[in-house]
């Protein structure tokens, strides 16, 4: 009988290679086992929360359903950060990003282009910045998010772990902190400072406006009444 010889046998993979094809298939898995499992689970912590926790801001929020926090809320985030919300099926507002990319292209600044799918799945999941590295990965994580998660869904999660201030998450938090009272029994006007302050939570206050930060919420509050079907989603 032959023996086999070297050559005959299967060649086998470097150890390395192994590890490195099962890291990215955990990278590619891991993602879309988080986002399934928070279609239902409250989000018990984000990177971001940590961060801030870490840097001496503090933690404080609670988990509440949509159904617990005024409508004039949720209403009033999409007028002020993504008006286009309920109509962006992959979370991505088209036409904001090829003006961004063209802003870019003529060397001029962005304005931004972060509709509150992107926001959520960069809050969920990601640290604070805008290298390009995490905005690349917040661009793969976006319309997992936006195709696992109806639109409430997204609402709900975001409003549960946006920071409205210094260590500061999340409407029921915030409203009992700036307000004095939860979050389903937020007026119209309240909501609207609340959105109103989510570009720089740090630094602007809802219960003691800057003069900039209630001509922004006279804006939210009177653009919520100009969406009309731009609001379907949520009701």
């Amino acid at each position: 009988m032959e023996r086999s010889g070297p050559s005959d046998r299967p060649a086998r993979r470097p150890g390395w290679r192994r590890g490195l094809a099962r890291a990215a298939l955990a990278l590619l898995l891991a993602p879309p086992l988080l986002i399934g499992t928070f279609r239902f689970a409250p989000v018990p912590a984000t990177p971001l929360m940590l961060i801030r926790s870490a840097q001496g801001h503090g933690w404080e929020r609670d988990w509440v359903p949509l159904s617990s926090i005024a409508p004039a809320l949720a209403e009033s985030v999409v007028a002020a950060e993504d008006n286009l919300f309920c109509r962006e099926p992959l979370g991505f507002d088209l036409g904001a990003l090829r003006e961004e990319a063209g802003a870019w292209w003529r060397g001029e600044r962005p304005r931004g282009a972060s509709t509150v799918t992107m926001q959520t799945a960069k809050n969920l999941m990601l640290w604070p910045g805008r290298d390009p590295l995490r905005k690349a990965i917040e661009a793969w994580l976006t319309p997992q998010v936006a195709l696992l998660w109806p639109k409430r869904r997204v609402m709900e999660v975001y409003l549960n772990i946006v920071e409205f201030g210094p260590g500061l998450y999340g409407a029921e938090a915030a409203a009992r902190a700036h307000f004095g009272k939860p979050a389903a029994a937020l007026t119209p006007r309240e909501a609207a400072r609340l959105a109103a302050v989510l570009p720089s939570p740090l630094n602007w206050s809802a219960s003691r406006p800057a003069p900039h930060v209630l001509r922004r919420a006279a804006v939210i509050e009177r653009r919520v009444g100009q969406l009309g079907p731009l609001l379907d989603c949520l009701r």
